[in-house]
């Protein structure tokens, strides 16, 4: 009886972090496992690229990451493919602007600091 506290707390332990971390673990490896090139996938630094080969025996994929750049990758570097519902620009059909020029209305006269002086003096 007076280890049931204990054998309760290790389960507890169990069921709370450890199967859910099996389980995820489980998920990374399987959609890993099942790159495709034309996959557009985020690898875990971030950046964003397109599988283009895959070569089991080095446990390596080959992205591209712009236009005629290549980048040889481990698998595991794969953190997830990316659905096209998930890329900002294409959920509501709008991009975002390359520079700052569009996000200041050139008729508002507080939103141009260029005109100002070094502490925002006219």
């Amino acid at each position: 009886m007076e280890f049931l506290p204990i054998i309760a707390i290790a389960l507890l332990f169990w069921l709370l972090l450890i199967r859910p971390q099996a389980k995820r673990q489980k998920e990374l490896s399987r959609m890993q496992s099942s790159l495709r090139p034309g996959d557009e996938v985020m690898m875990g630094s971030g950046i964003f690229a397109t599988v283009t080969a895959i070569d089991d025996d080095r446990a390596r994929v080959h992205v591209e990451v712009a236009p005629g750049v290549q980048l040889q990758v481990a698998r595991g570097a794969i953190a997830q493919v990316v659905e096209q519902a998930d890329r900002l620009d294409e959920v509501d059909g709008t991009t975002a602007p390359d520079d700052a020029s569009d996000l200041v209305d050139p008729t508002d006269p507080t939103s141009r600091r260029d005109e100002q002086g070094p502490r925002g003096d006219h």
